[in-house]
């Protein structure tokens, strides 16, 4: 049996797959947030209650919203202040007396697109978050890619082009970035970003959901807005691209449930791409809120 945890701000879930990949449990927690010791035996609990349930011992994989440094087992999360900067990796697994696999939540997102059915047969997947921030994660022939300092797939955190900013032009402010810097695409393309983005152009705050309603609805503000945004996307997505070279993009996220996405993007984005390069096949999320939790109880398919 396959156990995967996605570990977040305010909950942890836990979701039992068997070993054909069917899920077959799935339960949920709150998050101790500040209590490490506490958060160790939520850990515990719902792995001995998942062993008992199923007889046997499962492999344990662990989504987490942070950077995960394999060297060390070392996580660093804002979201769990419990766990900043611990060795949640070996405490674990002394704790559940076996071998855990813990990853960044946007690579079990990405690890659990790249098993679904439909997509195993890409040997490249690149998956991307555009929620609150804007994450990734890179999995080649069914591995997650974590790099050696446990940030690869932190594409939100590149700078923006040249070509981006003299789009938006000195309109839309810098603002800083949860990473420390300024200038991120992430602080463009996430949801605050896309509504940033409105609000510095039309002077009217206004949340994403009915920005999309009204570009729905033929209004020339939110049509012009959308546009500008599509454009900082696919240059974002050119560089991604040419760096990365995937055969499959799947995007997941609050704006990912934007459908036009998909049409606009593969009309926009060849101007952006290296002369040669033609475009990977571009989906939408097909598991939505429980990929975390599913490609975190895949980080043991492949060794």
């Amino acid at each position: 049996m396959y156990y995967g945890f996605d570990m977040g701000g305010t909950k942890i879930e836990l979701a039992v797959f068997d070993h054909d990949l069917n899920p077959v449990w799935q339960k949920r927690v709150p998050t101790p947030k500040d209590d490490y010791q506490a958060l160790l035996n939520v850990f515990n609990e719902l792995t001995a209650e998942a062993d008992a349930k199923f007889s046997c011992q499962g492999k344990v994989g662990v989504g987490v919203p942070g950077i995960v440094n394999h060297a060390d087992g070392i996580v660093f999360t804002t979201n769990v202040p419990a766990a900043k900067y611990k060795p949640l990796v070996h405490d674990l697994a002394k704790t559940l007396k076996r071998p855990v696999k813990v990853e960044n939540d946007a690579n079990c997102f990405a690890l659990s697109e790249a098993w679904d059915p439909d997509f195993k047969r890409y040997p490249s997947v690149l998956g991307i978050i555009l929620g609150t921030g804007v994450g990734g994660g890179f999995v080649i022939n069914g591995k997650v890619l974590s790099g050696k300092n446990g940030i690869a797939g932190e594409i939100g955190h590149m700078n923006m082009s040249v070509r981006a900013a003299k789009l938006l032009g000195d309109t839309v402010p810098e603002v800083l970035c949860g990473c420390g810097q300024t200038a991120c695409f992430e602080t463009y393309l996430s949801g605050p970003g896309f509504e940033r983005i409105y609000t510095a152009f039309t002077g009217e705050k206004c949340p994403a959901i009915e920005i999309i309603q009204r570009y729905q609805q033929g209004d020339l503000h939110a049509k012009q807005h959308v546009e500008r945004y599509m454009a900082v996307l696919a240059m974002f997505m050119g560089q991604v691209i040419t760096v990365f070279d995937p055969d499959l993009v799947v995007f997941g996220g609050g704006l990912s449930q934007f459908d036009d996405i998909y049409r606009l993007l593969p009309e926009i984005l060849p101007q952006y791409l290296y002369g040669i390069a033609k475009l990977p096949a571009i989906e939408k999320a097909r598991y939505g809120n429980s990929g975390g939790a599913r490609g975190a109880a895949f980080l043991n398919l492949v060794d």
